[in-house]
């Protein structure tokens, strides 16, 4: 039998999941279109119902303040609610609704009990998260972090030509707010099938995997596709569709027993889309992912030596873009200890699982003190309409959070 608390929970998730649904279940809500916005201001009414405020900053970072000691520092717990096009109803946002009630319980633990938090909490919504409608990906944090100039940021367009300031502008969540933090806690979807291979609630995340992520444009010269022949030919999408064969190469060759290397090609797209034109132009990205630095760095240098060997074959030109670097890195080792005594005490079945994917604490982890979780993802999906997580292991997740939360604001991982 669920309680009141975990019976809101639910409800309020599925309330937030109508927002942007999709036919398949899933759904649509790229930064800053009007189903974000929509999410955002429900998510605004939400906590403003709890007596919480809620604050912008310049780059569209949405702020709830939940104020237990006038003028002490803050504890952040965030992630994200924007989404992939016909993405899941779980990724990111079951995080920032997770750490709403978490909030929540702790502020009505400390009204009626007799004790004194060392640390406010702030809840935080991650811009563009996702990097689908704008890129890169992990924009909002990345700002926070300093990695990004917000003026680089605000002046980024969409496919449209829709900068992020004039976005932002249009559904009323800019601002110019700003906030130091202390410590940083974000619950997730595994986005993988460890967890639930494993039989386990709970996932503790130990590091995150190096990641090099590239914008090509691979160029080539237009042409009739009846009256050309191949000789003569120039083709954009053969370079490209060659650059994709060999990054699943590359993965197949240096993935072992050891080490995973995980290559990807997205967002393709091809000038002029003509079905009787040779392709004179196609914008891709390709990335490479793995735990090990050295494996990861020999795999880059593969892909750059078949880059230069496709041009050459292909008779074409492949201009390397903007690119988006991070690198295998652990998680706060005390906040992983201190992680695991609240699944303990929770009663909480756990592991440590490294995240393939990256996220917001990607970037924080960084700066601050940062502890990750994992809750179980059905079949591993994710980013895709059919992404599922059962109530129970929601419910066991904002629980974990909960008590967390309470051991940083307590002063158990960090001390003002």
């Amino acid at each position: 039998m669920s309680t009141p608390q975990q019976q809101a929970f639910l409800a309020d998730f599925r309330s937030m999941s109508s927002f942007g649904a999709t036919a398949g279940g899933g759904v649509d809500r790229q930064a800053a279109t009007w189903a974000d916005g929509q999410t955002r201001n429900w998510f605004r009414g939400l906590v403003e119902g709890h007596g919480f405020e809620v604050r912008y900053d310049q780059v569209g970072n949405q702020f709830t303040l939940v104020e237990f000691v006038p003028g002490a520092p803050y504890i952040a717990i965030g992630s994200h609610l924007d989404s992939q096009p016909l993405g899941g109803r779980f990724d990111g946002a079951y995080g920032v609704l997770a750490g709403a009630h978490a909030a929540m319980r702790l502020h009505e633990a400390f009204r009626v009990q007799d004790e004194t938090p060392l640390y406010n909490i702030v809840i935080i919504n991650w811009f563009n998260e996702e990097g689908c409608r704008f890129k890169p990906s992990m924009m909002g944090s990345s700002v926070f972090t300093g990695k990004i100039p917000a003026a680089q940021v605000l002046a980024t367009t969409d496919p449209h030509g829709v900068t992020v300031r004039e976005a932002l502008e249009s559904i009323g969540t800019i601002g110019d707010f700003s906030l130091d933090v202390a410590a940083y806690l974000e619950i997730h979807i595994e986005q993988g099938r460890s967890l639930e291979d494993d039989g386990l609630s709970i996932g503790l995340v130990e590091s995150t995997w190096g990641a090099n992520k590239y914008e090509f444009v691979v160029h080539g010269e237009q042409a009739h596709t009846g009256a050309t022949v191949i000789a003569d030919r120039s083709d954009a999408l053969l370079g490209a569709s060659s650059l994709v064969v060999a990054a699943r190469e590359i993965a197949n060759h240096f993935t072992t027993a050891e080490h995973m290397v995980i290559t990807s090609c997205g967002e393709f797209t091809v000038f002029p889309n003509s079905p009787v034109v040779v392709a004179n132009r196609v914008n891709l990205l390709v990335d490479i992912r793995s735990t090990d630095p050295t494996v990861l760095a020999a795999a880059d240098a593969e892909l750059h030596r078949r880059v230069a060997q496709i041009e050459q074959w292909a008779a074409v030109r492949i201009e390397r873009g903007a690119e988006h670097i991070w690198a295998a890195k652990d998680y706060d080792a005390a906040g992983l200890l201190l992680a695991a005594a609240s699944a303990e005490k929770l009663g909480l079945t756990y592991g440590t699982v490294r995240t393939r994917a990256g996220h917001d604490s990607t970037n924080m982890k960084d700066i601050v003190p940062t502890i990750m979780l994992f809750v179980p993802s059905a079949e591993g999906i994710s980013h895709n309409e059919r992404e599922f997580t059962a109530d129970n292991d929601m419910l066991a997740g904002v629980d974990l959070l909960t008590d967390l939360a309470r051991r940083l604001v307590t002063g158990e991982l960090v001390r003002p």
